[in-house]
């Protein structure tokens, strides 16, 4: 299905001037989207004019935007009550009313008559079948769920749900638009609760649990909480900041859905219709009973979070990610689960599962994964995407800019190693699975290293970047966003760098007690010259992408928009020409760095011979003399 790019400053539509339609709305309007947001009254438009407005003057006041920019963002933003206004014309409809099926139904047959047949229509929903949404949506296929976080226009979290008729260009656009947003998208299953929420919502109703069976004070469980999930609010004090009727009601849909294990707290419900906050600041903190907090927090959330990987929801990446991005805590569900050990974690949680039967399953997998004697549960941060002859190579730590920590690194070196065997890839591109290729390495991971650690941890980096640059095949580092430190260090060991507009790369590690140690200092004067690369590692400030064009170590410079497609012919172009001229003459090149002139001349001649030995030399000067594509073997 052909899908139009959302690309500012194509025109989308917000139907909803509440909390999360007006924070949808700013985040479009700041990356340079016209926006229409519509609602039903003036009132109401007017009300999220004025919380545009505030949370624009409190970017100001905090320094990330200036007053120019300010109004630049509200230039881009019109508001009216007319449907067909807002939505004519538009590449994108989101829809962000009440959370009812009757309501969101009634918008979109208001809606139907003036949208487009190529407009991709939203739904902004964190519980709603969507699915059920677009039955009897005239174009289904290009119908999906967004579900952004409060505040839409700060957390960079939203989850991208299809439903069963959409199609798959719709979700992988809406994943597009998320990152041009600057979110960071995950894509979950349509079920109920989706990915974060069907483990978030469970860990509120928890804490009413363990508070009602006397498990322990109010204030102990808030601080266990915080502990446990590394997070700045525990449960009580972020129902009172986000609402106690939502996490009651949003457990009351996952009971619905998923039987007794998921029944709301009476404690909860009486709460909630009491409309008082949770008083836990003036109860006391009991330490010995954290123990018992933890244990039936950790239960609950692994044994969530391992079913719905098993039901196929989501990742267990997406799922984590969803945790630290979305909920900001400091460590995801199988982090915890990998920190406690797989025999541990699933002990917890089969102790969990005791008290409910079989209506809280313990996941097949963790169980299968324990008797084989893990102990651990991997977690991809590197993802492969072959396109024909072209393999992308995606650095996946979206939520850190791809920061390079040990695991990472290893992932890296390990992808390559098994791309090595694949005789069918003619052309890699090493690219972030987000418009960011790496922002450097891990400081918090590198900040704890000896210094025997820091020398090793250099060391395993110049290895990886070895495997990188003695690749078989050419390899293309596609640099978005950021690639500074050991993020520019990895790109430079590609064959060559082509640059998005708007990149910055540098190697600023002076600016935190070191200086590159992975070999980017060394390859850089290759490219550029000494002084050059000098005044780059002793100033460690990045230049953009032109300046790096101009300096020579970036050999192309794409528009932002359109750079991964572009990269993708470029690399398609490579794959086309004979795969061992090409093999050939990447070693010619490389080796012949390092040797005189005459050695490196008589390597290029006596390599150029041996070309003409091969299959792919008779079909290609035939194909050339009989004006036709030639069908290249790499024989």
């Amino acid at each position: 299905m052909s899908i139009p790019p959302l690309r500012p400053p194509a025109a989308v539509a917000i139907l909803g001037a509440g909390n999360m339609g007006s924070g949808i709305a700013q985040a479009c309007a700041q990356v340079g989207f016209q926006v229409r947001v519509r609602d039903v009254d003036e009132p109401a438009l007017s009300k999220g004019r004025e919380r545009i407005a505030t949370m624009l003057a409190g970017a100001i006041q905090r320094r990330k935007m200036t007053p120019a920019k300010r109004d630049e963002v509200l230039g881009r933003l019109t508001f009216t009550q007319s449907v067909e206004e807002a939505v004519r014309g538009a590449a994108l409809v989101i829809e962000a009313v009440f959370e009812e099926v009757p309501v969101k139904r009634a918008v979109f047959q208001e809606m139907a008559p003036f949208v487009a047949d190529d407009t991709i229509v939203a739904t902004n929903t964190s519980s709603l079948s969507v699915t059920e949404l677009a039955n009897g949506f005239l174009k289904p296929s290009r119908f999906a769920g967004l579900h952004f976080f409060y505040p839409a226009a700060i957390n960079k979290l939203v989850e991208i749900i299809p439903g069963t008729a959409t199609d798959p260009a719709t979700t992988a656009e809406l994943e597009r638009f998320c990152f041009l947003l600057r979110k960071i998208p995950i894509t979950t299953a349509d079920r109920a609760g989706f990915c974060v929420n069907r483990y978030f919502v469970p860990y509120l109703n928890e804490a009413a649990r363990l508070a009602e069976e006397g498990v322990a004070s109010l204030g102990t469980i808030e601080e266990a909480g915080r502990e446990t999930m590394g997070s700045t609010l525990g449960p009580f004090e972020l129902m009172n900041v986000t609402g106690i009727p939502i996490a009651f009601h949003s457990q009351t849909s996952l009971f619905k859905a998923f039987g007794p294990a998921y029944a709301p707290s009476a404690k909860l419900e009486a709460q909630f219709r009491s409309g008082a906050l949770w008083d836990w600041k003036s109860a006391p903190v009991e330490p010995e009973r954290k123990g018992a907090v933890r244990a039936r927090f950790l239960g609950l959330t692994i044994g969530i979070a391992t079913q719905l990987v098993q039901e196929g929801v989501a990742t267990p990446e997406a799922t984590d990610r969803g945790a630290v991005v979305g909920l900001r805590r400091t460590w995801g569900p199988f982090a915890q689960l990998n920190a406690v050990g797989l025999g541990d974690g699933l002990a917890l949680v089969e102790e969990n599962a005791r008290r409910w039967g079989d209506d809280f399953p313990v996941a097949a997998s963790l169980r299968e994964r324990v008797s084989r004697g893990e102990h651990r549960w991997p977690l991809r941060t590197v993802q492969i995407e072959r396109k024909g002859a072209v393999a992308w190579v995606l650095l996946d730590r979206p939520e850190v800019l791809n920061s390079l920590n040990s695991d990472l690194l290893v992932q890296i070196e390990t992808t390559f190693a098994t791309l090595e065997h694949d005789t069918g890839i003619r052309a890699v591109v090493l690219a972030g699975s987000s418009p960011v290729f790496a922002a450097g390495a891990d400081i918090a991971e590198m900040e704890k290293k000896t210094l025997a650690e820091g020398v090793e941890f250099g060391f395993i980096g110049q290895r990886v970047a070895e495997r990188v640059e003695r690749f078989p095949a050419p390899v293309i580092a596609l640099v978005e966003g950021y690639a500074l430190g050991g993020g520019l260090e990895l790109a430079l060991a590609a064959d060559f760098i082509v640059a998005a507009e708007g990149a910055q790369l540098g190697l600023p590690e002076v600016t935190v007690g070191i200086h590159p140690g992975m070999g980017g200092a060394t390859r850089l004067t290759r490219l550029i010259g000494r002084a050059r690369s000098k005044y780059l590692t002793y100033t460690g400030v990045p230049v953009s992408a032109e300046e790096a064009f101009r300096l020579g170590f970036v050999v192309r410079v794409l528009p932002a928009g359109t750079a991964r497609e572009e990269t993708q012919a470029l690399a398609e172009l490579i794959a086309s020409r004979a795969p061992l001229g090409v093999r050939w003459v990447k070693q010619v090149i490389d080796r012949g760095m390092d040797a005189s002139l005459a050695s490196a001349l008589h390597l290029e001649g006596e390599s150029a011979g041996h070309t003409f030995g091969t299959t792919d030399r008779t079909e290609g000067m035939r194909a050339f003399l009989e004006r036709r594509p030639p069908k290249f073997e790499g024989k």
